[in-house]
């Protein structure tokens, strides 16, 4: 018997103001999944009128949030991420989340609680979902011993003269330096011991993270990237920059750098975003895990649906991403409306 589940990036419901647009035209799609989950990159809370939104937060109306994620069927979301900020914003949708009935991970009362995996059982079939983020403000955003927050893997970046086999050659004035990240070693260990101990109570695992910075997989990626599958995953899934990044295979499991915007019309103050591209993954799963692994593009357009996009309809962008992704490992072939990654055994 085999399941099929969906994996999406960002979705992002500020200034909606009918539940039913936002996932109107992938709703069958959605619905025809044994489970969706995706990272909801708003808070579903109602702030305070004097409350500031220049730096931070993401504010969607919770009762029509709420009812858009149900009806697109998100079963599942991860809240780990640079938009979920502030203790009454956190709460708020928590409770709200609670409320409607969908699973979440990523945020909690303290650091064990928004640590804590999220198992959803579908069929006889145990999907475990955990999210961190790397992508995060300063100051009372990451969760602490007791206080609420995200879960996040901290990152560490460095500069360094390019000294060795450099063109223009090294003692040039203005050369720009080398840009080295990774990850931190005690952060990275808990995200181990986490993505171990959901193996042993789910039958598959999806690790999700909010990381990067533009177009590029960086340093500190691949390597929570790979220590997410060598601890357990079956699969990661990557979001945080607006773009389709690419695909690694790594032991035989895909690695998707960046699956792009979902759902996301308007940023802060009702500034309107572009036509981003975007990827929602397919997952079929079975006895020996996920069996078969496959895209689809999508966009949105000026009423803010979800348009699902045939491979020929991006031919540039999967031109892009296949180039970039058979560098890691991972081949993709379009094979009807989808873009199927051939992994390495």
């Amino acid at each position: 018997m085999t399941a099929r589940i969906l994996l999406t990036g960002d979705v992002n419901l500020m200034n909606v103001t009918d539940p039913q647009v936002p996932f109107s035209l992938v709703r069958d799609k959605l619905r025809a999944a044994d489970l969706v989950f995706s990272n909801l990159e708003c808070c579903l809370c109602a702030p305070p009128a004097r409350h500031s939104l220049d730096n931070e937060g993401f504010y969607a109306d919770p009762e029509i949030a709420g009812e858009a994620l149900k009806a697109g069927a998100i079963a599942a979301v991860g809240i780990a991420n640079n938009v979920n900020y502030g203790e009454a914003a956190i709460s708020a949708s928590i409770a709200r989340l609670d409320q409607i009935g969908i699973a979440h991970t990523g945020a909690g009362a303290g650091r064990s609680a928004a640590r804590e995996a999220v198992v959803v059982d579908r069929g006889g079939v145990r999907y475990g979902f955990l999210q961190r983020s790397s992508v995060y403000w300063p100051t009372n955003h990451e969760a602490g011993e007791q206080s609420v927050g995200i879960a996040v893997i901290r990152g560490h970046t460095a500069y360094q003269a390019p000294m060795h086999g450099s063109r223009p050659p090294a003692n040039r004035p203005g050369i720009p330096p080398v840009v080295v990240t990774w990850a931190d070693r005690q952060y990275l260990q808990w995200f181990a011991e986490d993505v171990a101990a959901l193996r042993g109570r789910a039958d598959i695992v999806v690790a999700s993270c909010h990381w990067g910075v533009g177009r590029e997989v960086i340093q500190y990626m691949t390597e929570i990237g790979h220590a997410a599958i060598d601890a357990g995953a079956d699969i990661v899934i990557g979001h945080g920059p607006h773009f389709s990044l690419p695909v690694e295979s790594y032991r035989g499991k895909p690695i998707f750098y960046g699956l792009g915007s979902f759902s996301f019309h308007t940023g802060h103050g009702g500034h309107r975003h572009g036509d981003w591209l975007g990827m929602m993954v397919g997952a079929v799963c079975g006895a020996t895990g996920i069996e078969r692994v496959a895209f689809q593009f999508v966009r949105h357009d000026a009423q803010n649906r979800t348009v699902l996009r045939r491979p020929d309809d991006e031919p540039a962008a999967l031109a892009a991403l296949s180039q970039e992704s058979a560098a890691l490992g991972a081949t993709l072939v379009a094979e009807g409306d989808e873009i199927v990654v051939k992994l390495k055994a």
